[in-house]
């Protein structure tokens, strides 16, 4: 029954890119994003569950200062700043800026700020204190 259709929900996304092919690698390497030809040729992604598509577009300045902030959910912060950093993205705010929420912001190759969240744990335990990155 995916994705959900109801009134309200987001459900597509525009990225801003002047290298598709980058951003297409980058998105799937560290978020698992899949990706797809549709009818018009434009390279298009849906989230790793199915619920938020969209595509990337050229042409656009990319967002480097947070206006409004779209956050993608991680099963761990540590492991997802690491892909992060390997494929080519930065940390612009560390892990515990936000302490006690378990978050963190980055920018993707083109420079669009992003955050990650992570859940706390099930017994509701969270990051004790900030990460430091190298």
């Amino acid at each position: 029954m995916h994705p959900t259709r109801r009134n309200g929900k987001i459900c597509y996304l525009e990225i801003p890119t002047a290298d598709i092919a980058r951003s297409v690698r980058f998105y799937e390497a560290v978020f698992g994003w899949k990706t797809r030809k549709r009818g018009d040729g434009a390279t298009a992604f849906d989230d790793a569950v199915g619920e938020v598509s969209g595509s990337w577009v050229n042409g656009r300045p990319s967002s480097p200062a947070p206006g409004l902030l779209l956050y993608i959910m991680v099963d761990s912060a540590d492991a997802t700043v690491a892909l992060i950093i390997a494929h080519g993205g930065r940390i612009v705010q560390p892990i515990g800026a936000d302490f006690p929420e378990i978050t963190a912001r980055f920018a993707d190759p083109d420079g669009n700020v992003l955050g990650i969240y992570q859940e706390p744990t099930p017994a509701g335990g969270r990051r004790s204190a900030p990460m430091i990155l190298p």
